[in-house]
């Protein structure tokens, strides 16, 4: 699985825009330059998990969120997740998974 560090900038960006602060702002409340937060955001710096972490606490939201665009905390987690995955699958996988959960649950309906 590859990085996708340009949708990590995104989400950092709307988060940051839904607490109404500027790179500015954010910038100096983990301690980097403006242009470096303006590079995160754009997905051009390959930022690490420390980094990643801080900016998640910074703007109050889960790291997981961040990296992944899910909030496992969320009851709606594995509704969301199995949506996703579900959508991109061909109508014969989602019969088979869909069998599967049944066969799994131990009833009709899952």
């Amino acid at each position: 699985m590859e990085i996708d560090y340009a949708l990590i900038g995104e989400r950092i960006r709307e988060a940051r825009k839904q607490k109404g602060w500027s790179q500015e702002r954010l910038s100096e409340e983990i301690d980097v330059a403006i242009a470096f937060m303006s590079r995160i955001e754009r997905g051009q710096a390959h930022v690490n998990l420390r980094r990643l972490a801080q900016i998640a606490k910074a703007l109050e939201m889960p790291l997981e969120n961040l990296i992944t665009g899910a909030e496992t905390a969320s009851d709606k987690y594995l509704d969301e997740e199995l949506y996703k995955v579900l959508t991109q699958c061909t109508p014969d996988k989602q019969r088979l998974i869909y069998n599967i959960a049944k066969i799994v649950s131990g009833s009709d309906i899952c």
